[in-house]
């Protein structure tokens, strides 16, 4: 007799793992006992492809790679459905990139650290469902490495970018790089404010590898969001994946 232990397929642990009776088809339910653990129960047979894990992974991998819905469904053999209701589960995204944030905070002191010296802040438009729609990506990343601070998805308005600046206090900004937009001169003081597209490179650089990776936010396209909710969780997955370096 071989005995072959049973990992729980969301967090991998084999002690935590129990029987919990049989389903309806009469296969067996295991119950997954770590209180970490964010799948309770499962089966190890689904007869729906969409209920496996590597599946929901493949879902999510796919969205950041430039496939639609029906682009995944048909590829994956599921419905646009269940594609669909994956990816609105991972709906509480950050919008600050609080791992970049907790290594600027020592350990023993809840004052931040001001190394985020200098920063670049830009707008990137895009539509859902057609152009009179226009949903825009206010970010802000760090001007010596790149690494994404924090984003706000909204409208073209100054009340956007007053929510960005709030969600960058923390990180101790003391100069910024701008195109120049109105709401920039607006709420930002001159003598920390630079405008000119030569330092804001970087962030015009994130813009491209986002209409590259993102199909759907290409300048000219006929695959485009329906709504805003889609709109949003997309490019939040692949900002918190790619620039927050969160395992989604």
């Amino acid at each position: 007799m071989i005995l072959k232990p049973l990992p729980c397929p969301d967090c991998g642990e084999c002690e935590s793992v129990v029987k919990r009776g049989k389903t309806k088809q009469d296969k067996q339910h295991y119950l997954c006992q770590n209180p970490t653990c964010a799948k309770e129960t499962f089966i190890l047979d689904y007869t729906k492809k969409g209920h496996l894990a590597e599946v929901k992974r493949q879902i999510i991998d796919m969205c950041v790679n430039g496939s639609g819905i029906r682009d995944t469904a048909r590829v994956l053999g599921i419905s646009p459905t269940t594609v669909i209701d994956e990816l609105k589960k991972e709906s509480s995204l950050l919008t600050v990139n609080e791992p970049l944030l907790k290594s600027l905070v020592p350990e023993d002191t809840l004052v931040s650290i001001a190394k985020v010296e200098e920063a670049e802040l830009d707008e990137m438009w895009s539509f859902v469902a057609k152009k009179q729609n226009q949903r825009w990506l206010w970010h802000a990343i760090d001007h010596h490495s790149g690494k994404v601070l924090a984003y706000v998805l909204a409208p073209h308005e100054d009340e956007a970018f007053l929510k960005l600046k709030e969600l960058l206090e923390p990180f101790g900004i003391s100069h910024w790089y701008t195109d120049g937009w109105g709401a920039y001169e607006r709420h930002l003081n001159d003598k920390s404010h630079s405008v000119g597209k030569r330092n804001t490179q970087k962030i015009e650089r994130k813009h491209l590898t986002l209409r590259t990776r993102i199909k759907r936010l290409a300048p000219k396209t006929i695959c485009f969001f329906k709504s805003f909710k889609m709109h949003d969780i997309v490019i939040g997955i692949f900002v918190n994946r790619y620039e927050f370096g969160l395992p989604i």
